[in-house]
């Protein structure tokens, strides 16, 4: 039964096909949450605004994202949005863009949450100082929050790189549509193929997200000790 399991991943190039897929799926979810961090946190300071009009705005933006099932914007954006507006997406692109869109909104959510458990003192303090509010954020209110949003940053990644596998709708070869590529191929030769290949990339999501998860809840038990 092992020889059966080493010679699907021995044949040709499959498992190096398997690791390249391993890649893309890791570079969708680097860049959508780098993306993520770097417009979630603006933009969760801004919901946390006193200025009522853009919070309403964003928070519009958080539901119509929140509702909106991933694959369905893969598809929208993919096959129809490209074609409306006239313009070459590739599968690569749409991906981190829509995993973008959702992670921005999830983050700027744990940026707002973080926000608004701080005592309304820190900000008085700092307007005290002089301070504008773009300072006040900077200065007093980013340094206090770094610490709650870290455990949260840490689930949403993890969250990010259990979702890649969508992107198979989409033609994008990531682990999970190579791995089925190398099952429809080796399925007649060896009926327990897609035992393997699917037990394969089981482990190797397995293997990268639960450290991710202890780290994140490690730091929450720390910090809240």
């Amino acid at each position: 039964m092992l020889d059966s399991a080493l010679s699907i991943f021995r044949t040709g190039r499959n498992l190096a096909r398997l690791m390249e897929g391993l890649g893309i799926t890791l570079q969708i979810s680097a860049a959508a949450v780098g993306l993520s961090l770097l417009l979630g946190i603006p933009a969760g300071l801004l919901m946390a605004g006193r200025r009522p009009l853009i919070p309403k705005l964003l928070r519009l933006y958080l539901e119509i994202i929140r509702v909106m099932p991933i694959l369905v914007l893969l598809f929208l954006f993919y096959y129809s949005l490209s074609r409306f507006l006239n313009i070459n997406l590739s599968a690569m692109t749409v991906s981190v863009l829509v995993f973008t869109l959702w992670g921005t909104a999830e983050m700027s959510d744990l940026v707002r949450g973080a926000v608004s458990s701080l005592p309304r003192h820190q900000w008085e303090s700092g307007r005290a100082l002089g301070l504008n509010e773009m300072q006040v954020s900077l200065y007093v209110v980013f340094p206090q929050i770094v610490r709650r949003l870290l455990p949260g940053i840490i689930n949403l990644t993890t969250r990010m790189i259990k979702t890649t596998p969508f992107v198979f709708f989409i033609n994008l070869p990531d682990l999970l549509k190579v791995g089925q590529q190398i099952v429809e191929v080796s399925g007649i030769r060896n009926p327990l193929s897609s035992v393997w290949v699917y037990g394969f990339i089981f482990a190797v999501y397995f293997a990268i997200c639960y450290p991710i998860s202890l780290l994140s809840r490690y730091l929450e038990l720390r910090w809240q000790s």
